[in-house]
């Protein structure tokens, strides 16, 4: 027998005693919108999350602002698409949501790009529009869906449980697929114009089908593909989307040779593609001030990296201490290809060894006793992750670590330098020897002044740390810091809490007033 869209067939039969189910929209087809429409939100809320990265940081304020949003348009589109659902004939509903929702995600990009660049101070109401307006659109379909589907009160506990836990499932697959699958492989601009032009085009079957709505449907098409077209031409683009970061190889106008990576907008590494002894970054310096004095010239050392960027240090420990073994944790594959595409690494059996895992796990794969050196340059945005800040990771550090190892750190605080004084409160719970390194008015050596913030280094040992050497070495090569050490780096540290797996708020403790140029 054959159909057409004046009378289709459902998979379910009228339900006895009742009014015939609504003839357009079947069990599997109302089950198919609710799991898209609740899949689509999370795709939504995680790549707005990488989209923001660049300009917000990826930071504990960020993520709880995104998922916030997204939570609040999930209750708004439920409950204010009951109410409609109750006072419209659904069917005239269903369409238009899709295809809406589909022109804000598709346009999503463009807008949060051209804002950042002209408008930054709208950047966040924008980005909360972008967030709200499709996910209360998506999550109104489950209640006129919900609404088409009962139609006798002894099954409704049936049609919305069923439905709910549909659109639960959807949620659970829009996360997986996004983060597992997705993230890795597309760019989000390609993930976001794709779902946008996904939700139109179920617009056009749910409105054909209805026989309604085809004309906003094409306009909502011709939307999407010149959205998808300006996207292109959106500023804010990156070389390369890996799967934590935007990132971009910028040439340095003053040095030929100078190559800085940046990931999200902040500066992480600047390499020198045929000087690997060039340090540019004060606190690179700073770490070379550190192991030169601790360690004597040209001694081959056995290093390990939490953290890779552009591996400026492992190159500078390989040029001028030839034979030392770098091993490098570098949780973002991406970040190694735009190392090795981009930056130009220098060749083969320089002995540094690069691992895509997390640093912490890297951390208790080391053998007790292995290492001369642990440099921790790690960060998620302006911030150390959390995970890499405790008492219990710095035990690892020194586990791994020999008797006369070196432990030093990269920190960037602001502000009352709260994160900065618990990091270093906790390394002197498990190391003996800890100093810190950084500009004068930031480490309590000129009480006069008001702290800058930025970059500072802090340094741990099982063994005594030649400051005056080190304050040298670090003059030598112009750096412009201080060190402190002793009774005043503990008064400096104060009574500052101690960083545990339990507790360990790294991003509250961090000031807001955070400058891309800290890095």
């Amino acid at each position: 027998m054959t159909t057409s869209p004046s009378s289709p067939v459902t998979d379910d039969p009228p339900a006895a005693g009742g009014p015939p189910r609504d003839p357009v929209l079947g069990s599997r087809a109302a089950a198919a919108l609710v799991f898209g429409a609740s899949a689509a939100v999370l795709v939504v809320e995680i790549a707005a999350l990488r989209l923001l990265a660049p300009y917000l940081g990826l930071t504990l304020e960020t993520s709880t602002m995104v998922i916030g949003v997204a939570l609040t348009a999930i209750a708004l589109g439920s409950w204010l698409g009951g109410r409609v659902a109750d006072q419209v004939d659904p069917r005239l509903l269903i369409a238009p949501a899709l295809g809406g929702s589909g022109v804000v995600v598709a346009l999503t990009p463009l807008l949060l790009r051209t804002t950042a660049q002209w408008s930054p101070a709208l950047l966040l109401l924008v980005a909360s529009a972008t967030l709200l307006v499709p996910g209360a659109l998506l999550s109104a379909v489950t209640p006129f869906v919900t609404k088409l589907r009962l139609t006798t009160l002894a099954e409704t506990g049936t049609v919305v449980g069923r439905l709910s836990g549909v659109g639960t499932c959807g949620a659970i697959a829009g996360t997986v697929l996004t983060g597992f699958v997705l993230v890795s492989r597309l760019p989000v601009s390609s993930i976001l114009i794709g779902l946008g032009a996904l939700l139109v085009l179920a617009a056009a079957l749910v409105g054909w089908r209805a026989r309604r709505s085809r004309r906003a449907v094409a306009a909502a098409l011709a939307t999407v593909v010149a959205g998808s077209l300006a996207t292109g031409f959106a500023p804010g683009g990156c070389d390369a989307e890996t799967r934590y970061h935007c990132a971009r190889v910028v040439a340095d106008p003053d040095r030929p040779t100078g190559r800085t990576l940046i990931l999200d907008g902040l500066s992480h590494s600047y390499v020198d593609v045929e000087d690997p002894t060039y340090l540019k970054f004060a606190y690179v310096r700073a770490l070379a001030s550190v192991v030169d004095t601790a360690f004597p010239e040209g001694e081959p050392l056995t290093a390990h990296h939490i953290g890779g960027g552009g591996l400026t240090f492992p190159r500078y420990l390989a040029a001028v201490r030839p034979g030392t073994r770098s091993l490098v944790s570098e949780i973002d594959a991406g970040v190694v290809r735009v190392g090795r595409d981009l930056l130009a690494p220098g060749p083969a059996g320089t002995g540094v060894d690069v691992r895509v895992e997390d640093g912490r796990l890297g951390l208790r794969r080391l053998e007790e006793g292995s290492h001369d050196l642990v440099v921790g340059d790690a960060f998620g945005g302006v911030s150390v992750p959390w995970h890499l800040t405790t008492s219990r990771a710095v035990a690892d550090v020194r586990r791994a670590l020999d008797t006369d190892g070196l432990y030093a750190v990269n920190l960037i605080d602001h502000g009352a330098l709260a994160f900065a004084r618990a990091e270093v409160a906790t390394l002197a719970a498990t190391f003996p020897y800890v100093a810190l390194l950084g500009k004068a008015a930031d480490i309590g050596l000129d009480p006069t002044a008001s702290t800058v913030g930025g970059n500072l280094v802090a340094v741990a040992s099982g063994r005594p740390l030649d400051a005056r050497a080190i304050q040298r070495a670090l003059d030598d090569r112009n750096v412009g810091w201080r060190i402190a050490t002793g009774e005043t780096l503990a008064a400096w540290t104060g009574d500052a809490r101690i960083l545990t797996d339990d507790h360990a708020p790294v991003d509250q403790l961090l000031q807001s007033d955070r400058s891309p140029a800290a890095r």
